[in-house]
């Protein structure tokens, strides 16, 4: 009776939806007034086979301005979607520009359907829109601070400088756990390790991102946080098997799916005790347990298909993509512009033509894009399609962000050991800062410019002092080695040593101290691992997880006494 039942409602959907679709004007588009479910149908069935698959693809483009490539794939064959990178992003207004003339160009064909502009603004380490935007504290201070209100609210401002731009979706929140310590992708990436908390915070964090208008994506689907491989360059491996998943990877995924996340991005992972394929090129893992088992309906998107944990499994970029839409993705994204014959383009659209069973998949994968876009750009909260180029001054960065992300900051501190602490310079102490060089370079090669945030607080809690400067970014064992014997031979001339360390490399040269005697304070940005054994020697260790500057405010701060660090280490450790 039940299926007689479910039968008889699904005809009657079907005829109503036929009613509504039959009754749209041939000259409907995008922003007609219908309901968004017959208006998505109504598109769809209007749309050619380039024009679907087109809807389906997100594309990157090299430089700071669209390219001409870039402009073809919007003008001529109605492309989807655009990714801004970390390359093309140190001008914020002309960003927005950018963003508008695609915008303008999706507007002058037939249907007007607009695009998804996304990006990667996860906070603290990873910010691929530079520019003006705030460089917040990131998601592993939020799990050291424990409030669920700093993962909204940093979601909330970060979407309102985005937004600005007319930046519509971010890839954020990352809940990967942070199972594998030695884990150099995930890392301070990750709000903490254990999997009910991580939920509760990427909940809050969707919540933020969406209150502020802007679309929110969970990744990297089904975990990338229990191994310390790169799909940048490998395909990692999470030997696991799905009982195991389902009790602790899935467990985040879980969470934001009963709150509605609107997408979630498909990492280049294989676990092979559950499915031969990576995950984004799995149908198992995203028909059979996203989407039936997690009753998952919002939008798939795959990580960027030019990592070699995708083109480099499938064999080419052109059988990585036909294997990432026959997964289930609605979204194939490439940080590279294809070119107008590329393959990844003839063989699915002759995949379309002459298999009918392949274009019902992209079909439901474009209905579910445009679907998506009709609720989002008509809900009255979505970001412009062109931004408002004389307010950006006046809304990046977001001013009550500042405040917020230097007090999420200060909630973040944790001061993991505490010797002669607070720190109160005495007139004869004599004071070494060590720290990072002019620059740091984040996940894209490209240079944070860190120094003086770093030493020009130090300066304001404690006047003058010498200073060492290390470039920490692969250093080697033999930078290791020079940097240690120096600070060793520093280290006489000097009572007091403040030694910042971003990384594993920072604290091997660190520990070359703990024969000086002299008291060593260490302070821990990004990721507190490498600090956390073989440093009994320190008199205090205190962790930041960021080098936001709002991150160094905090620590001098605290460390000169303003007040009493309350964050937790969100890391289970022995």
């Amino acid at each position: 009776m039940k299926k007689v039942f479910a039968f008889i409602l699904t005809i009657f959907a079907f005829f109503n939806s036929y009613t509504q679709n039959a009754s749209i004007p041939e000259h409907a588009d995008f922003w007609s007034e219908y309901p968004n479910e017959a208006l998505a149908d109504f598109l769809v069935s209007r749309l050619s086979d380039e024009e679907l698959l087109a809807q389906i693809f997100m594309f990157g483009w090299a430089g700071e301005e669209p390219s001409a490539l870039l402009n073809q794939w919007v003008s001529d064959r109605g492309l989807g979607s655009v990714k801004v990178f970390g390359w093309n992003t140190n001008n914020t207004e002309l960003v927005a520009k950018s963003i508008a003339s695609l915008q303008e160009r999706s507007q002058q064909r037939r249907y007007k359907i607009p695009l998804f502009v996304a990006t990667d603004q996860e906070g603290g380490w990873i910010r691929h829109v530079k520019g003006d935007t705030s460089e917040t504290p990131g998601n592993m201070a939020i799990g050291a601070s424990q409030y669920p209100v700093d993962a909204y609210y940093s979601a909330y401002y970060i979407s309102r400088e985005i937004k600005a731009l007319g930046i519509n979706m971010n890839f954020a929140p990352t809940i990967d756990l942070y199972t594998n310590h030695d884990s150099s992708v995930i890392s301070s990436r990750s709000f903490g390790e254990d999997p009910e908390f991580v939920g509760q915070l990427g909940s809050a964090f969707v919540a933020g991102s969406m209150a502020a208008g802007v679309i929110p994506t969970a990744k990297h689907f089904p975990g990338h946080g229990d191994t310390s491989a790169d799909s940048h360059v490998k395909l990692p491996g999470v030997y696991i098997d799905y009982d195991a998943a389902e009790k602790r990877e899935l467990v985040p995924f879980k969470y934001l799916i009963s709150q509605n996340v609107p997408a979630i991005m498909s990492g280049h992972l294989l676990y092979p005790r559950i499915d031969a394929d990576p995950a984004s090129l799995s149908r198992t893992w995203l028909n059979d347990i996203l989407r039936e088992k997690l009753h998952f309906s919002g939008l798939i998107i795959t990580d960027d298909m030019m990592m070699q944990g995708a083109w480099g499994y499938a064999g080419n970029s052109s059988k990585a993509f036909e294997m990432a839409i026959l997964a289930g993705n609605d979204i194939i994204l490439s940080s590279r512009t294809a070119e107008l014959d590329e393959r990844l383009w003839t063989l699915n659209l002759a995949n379309i033509k002459e298999n009918p069973d392949f274009r019902k998949i992209v079909e439901s994968a474009a209905r579910r894009v445009i679907l998506t876009k009709l609720t989002y750009f008509k809900n009255g909260n979505a970001a412009p399609l062109y931004p408002e180029i004389a307010r950006l001054k006046d809304q990046i960065p977001d001013k009550e962000g500042q405040k917020f992300f230097l007090s999420q900051a200060c909630r973040a501190i944790t001061l993991y050991k505490k010797g002669d602490f607070p720190y109160k310079r005495a007139g004869t102490d004599r004071l070494l800062v060590v720290g990072p060089a002019d620059t740091f370079p984040n996940e894209n090669n490209l240079s944070y410019h860190v120094e003086s945030e770093f030493f020009e607080e130090a300066k304001k809690r404690y006047g003058e002092f010498a200073y060492y400067k290390i470039n920490f970014d692969g250093l080697g064992p033999v930078g290791i080695d020079w940097n240690g014997n120096q600070l060793e031979a520093m280290a006489n001339n000097y009572d007091t040593i403040i030694f910042y360390v971003p990384n594993t490399e920072g604290a091997q040269i660190a520990k070359r101290l703990s024969r000086s005697g002299k008291r060593v304070i260490i302070m821990s940005a990004l990721t507190p691992v490498p600090v956390l054994s073989g440093f009994d020697f320190a008199d205090t260790i205190l962790f930041g997880y960021s080098y936001s500057p709002y991150t160094f405010k905090a620590l001098f701060s605290a460390l000169a006494g303003d007040f009493e660090p309350q964050g937790k280490l969100p890391l289970n450790v022995k």
